[in-house]
């Protein structure tokens, strides 16, 4: 381990670093580490990561990767008492977990020097349950079918919407929001600035679909309904919006009631592939086609053009890979805690899956940078609610929540990882606009 500038190490953090290492694929570990006995080890001014317990070691023993150190943080034995930003970037940045696609798991030789390390610090015994916070979805069957989606978006969707309000804020908007060219919100108001560039992020989407009064328009994974109800009372249209999430939809309904737009706004707990009442004239799907796999993509465009009048327009704002060939890892920690067999794939498959489905592609747009400025902005809002998150949804699902949007920032911000809207059309009708002039 690199130890360069750091204080003498005593007690049980010089070989709890020894073990991290192993785990990691590098002696040199950008963290400063503290042991459950209170002893530290490595880079006095790097970021800490606090070990509380030697069940964390064990995580690490029976699960030496991302997966078992995700465990640990979850239960609340492993955390980052600092910076989480600074301690998970660092992290993320050192050997094997810097490296893309599944993770390589270490040799019987690394293996060894990790079991001897937790005999040394008396961790050794039978492997931890996991968190509860950990899917329960079976590792068999079909993916993507019907009830397995159903089963997935509930897991993720259905822990409760007071919580989904304390870290979105009075937007109730679950996606990439739309920043001005300053940047970041003002550190004084971030929910003022938040809730602004998420209503900036549903204007645009409006104006990219071309919406006029009277269309009717498709919202494909709706949410709690801000993108219905923005362009039913923005733009007159009638919206009907479809989850597969029963609290998002009960709540969703209510807004559109309070609002007064029942009339124009239908919520359903309904698969996307059970839809037949069209054509509609526009639809917009917005942070929902990672739910549909690589696999299903395909039918999945072919789904949305079929459900399209000539002419009308799509808008899939999608989270995309942008680590080359590689996949992302199914045993890693969002699978296995956020989204269970979410699948993303790269802006060219996305694009590929719409034109073989015979769309015309008009537009593409990159938000990478926007999203990882609002899952900052969320992690903030997360913190300095922490007491009131922890009652809401337990200590562990705030801890996976912390983990999740913290991780997703940094993914954003070095491009491991990006987010795009495609506007695309079904042939025919009327001639879409010469230039971006309509929604820039």
């Amino acid at each position: 381990m690199d130890t360069a500038g750091a204080a003498k190490a005593t007690g049980h953090a010089d070989r709890l670093a020894t073990a991290l290492g192993v785990v990691l694929g590098t002696d040199r570990i950008p963290l400063r580490l503290r042991a459950w006995d209170g002893s530290e080890a490595g880079p006095a001014d790097a970021p800490v990561l606090e070990f509380r317990s030697r069940r964390a070691l064990r995580r690490m023993l029976w699960s030496p990767g991302q997966l078992g150190l995700s465990r640990a943080y979850v239960a609340g034995e492993i955390d980052a008492p600092g910076d989480v930003f600074a301690a998970f970037g660092a992290l993320s940045s050192a050997g094997k977990f810097a490296e893309p696609g599944p993770f390589r798991p270490p040799t019987a030789r690394e293996l060894l020097l990790l079991a001897r390390t937790a005999v040394r610090l008396g961790a050794v015994g039978p492997n931890p349950v996991p968190p509860p916070e950990e899917a329960r979805i079976a590792r068999k069957g079909r993916m993507h079918s019907r009830g397995r989606d159903s089963a997935a978006i509930s897991h993720h969707y259905d822990v409760g919407n007071d919580f989904y309000a304390l870290v979105l804020g009075s937007s109730m908007v679950y996606s990439c929001a739309v920043w001005p060219a300053a940047g970041a919100p003002d550190p004084q108001a971030p929910d003022v600035g938040l809730d602004a560039a998420q209503e900036a992020k549903l204007d645009l989407v409006c104006r990219k679909l071309g919406l006029q009064p009277g269309m009717r328009v498709l919202d494909v994974g709706c949410g709690w309904g801000s993108f219905a109800l923005h362009a039913a009372a923005r733009y007159g249209v009638s919206v009907v919006g479809v989850t597969l999430s029963m609290e998002q939809a009960a709540l969703a309904a209510k807004r559109a009631a309070d609002a007064g737009l029942t009339g124009s706004v239908e919520i359903r707990v309904q698969d996307y592939r059970d839809v037949h009442d069209g054509p509609f004239d526009a639809i917009s799907s917005i942070g929902m086609s990672e739910h549909v796999g690589r696999a299903q993509t395909p039918s999945y465009a072919a789904a949305l053009f079929g459900l399209l009048k000539p002419g009308g327009r799509l808008l899939n704002h999608a989270i995309s890979w942008n680590a080359g060939p590689t996949s992302p890892d199914p045993d890693s920690f969002i699978p296995r805690y956020v989204f269970p067999d979410g699948e993303m794939i790269s802006l060219g498959e996305m694009v590929a899956a719409l034109e073989t489905a015979r769309f015309e592609v008009l537009d593409v747009e990159a938000l990478r940078r926007h999203y990882a400025l609002t899952l900052r902005a969320w992690v903030r809002r997360l913190e300095e609610n922490w007491d009131e998150a922890v009652a809401l949804a337990g200590a562990g699902r705030a801890r996976v929540w912390r983990l999740y949007m913290a991780a997703s920032a940094l993914g954003f911000e070095n491009g491991l990882t990006g987010v795009n809207q495609v506007l695309a059309r079904r042939p025919g009708g009327a001639e879409p606009p010469l230039r971006r002039h309509d929604w820039l």
